[in-house]
């Protein structure tokens, strides 16, 4: 549209798959830390043959360079990106794992556990039940249109010992062994009771569930598939957080989406 509006005939549009690097502020406004960065990275661009155009002029400086590591490959699509994913789906799925253990809340803050480091078998299976949720939607799509490769477009699993280049054994190891996640701590606020929640106003509950598993169960409603433990965690999320993204028939209430304060 905007293309259309202003005449532009020269635009190329591109979305990167993942961040390509792990990195956290530590004070804000004066530094960060970065904890390594990805040893491959997927980029999706339109029109396709831009790609090595934008690898030459951008994508190359923003990772490779600086890094050592982190070149750049081309998906096919942009919903490749959409559906192999890593962070929309392990920060709510971990979150919920932590919250059915724990009850979301902690007595001191040194009995919080590490997000990733700690990972645990309750959260490992969360996060397999979501990622299998996905897989029916990644399986959809390649039977919508068989003509396409998808070569990018990856479950959990795959994506991380592609993009890292390890052979991790499982969900819980891919955390536990880490380099680069080992030091990043589960968001909690302290609460007047003198406890640790889980922050449910973070960036984990305020993005990962809007634009993300809604977007996934949207394009599910819309192959006519079922994503059954999408539903359970979005319906956690609404109630933890007082709002309705989905009916009482787990249909997305798409007015009460676009009236979201997101």
């Amino acid at each position: 549209e905007i293309e259309k509006k202003y005449k532009l005939t020269n635009v190329a549009a591109f979305s990167i798959g993942l961040i390509p690097w792990v990195c956290r502020g530590e004070e804000y406004g004066s530094y960060g830390i970065c904890y390594g960065g990805k040893k491959v990275n997927i980029c999706a661009v339109t029109p396709p043959d831009r790609f090595d155009h934008l690898n030459e002029i951008f994508l190359e400086d923003i990772c490779h360079t600086q890094l050592g590591c982190g070149k750049f490959v081309q998906a096919c699509s942009f919903i490749s990106l959409t559906l192999s994913v890593d962070n929309q789906i392990i920060h709510p799925s971990r979150c919920y794992g932590l919250w059915k253990r724990y009850g979301g809340k902690w007595k001191n803050y040194d009995d919080v556990p590490f997000f990733y480091k700690d990972f645990d078998d309750l959260s490992a299976d969360c996060l397999k039940r979501l990622d299998d949720d996905y897989s029916t939607v990644r399986n959809a799509i390649r039977k919508h249109w068989p003509d396409r490769p998808f070569k990018y477009m990856l479950n959990y699993l795959e994506l991380d010992r592609f993009v890292y280049q390890t052979d991790s054994a499982d969900i819980k190891t891919s955390f536990t062994e880490s380099e680069t996640l080992g030091k990043i701590k589960t968001p909690v606020r302290h609460l007047e009771s003198g406890e640790y929640q889980i922050d449910e106003h973070c960036r984990f509950f305020t993005d990962d569930i809007p634009y993300g598993l809604l977007i996934t169960k949207w394009i599910a409603e819309q192959l006519g598939e079922e994503v059954p433990f999408v539903d359970e965690i979005i319906n956690w999320v609404q109630d933890l957080r007082n709002e309705r993204f989905l009916t009482k028939d787990n249909k997305i209430d798409l007015e009460a989406c676009l009236a979201a304060d997101h």
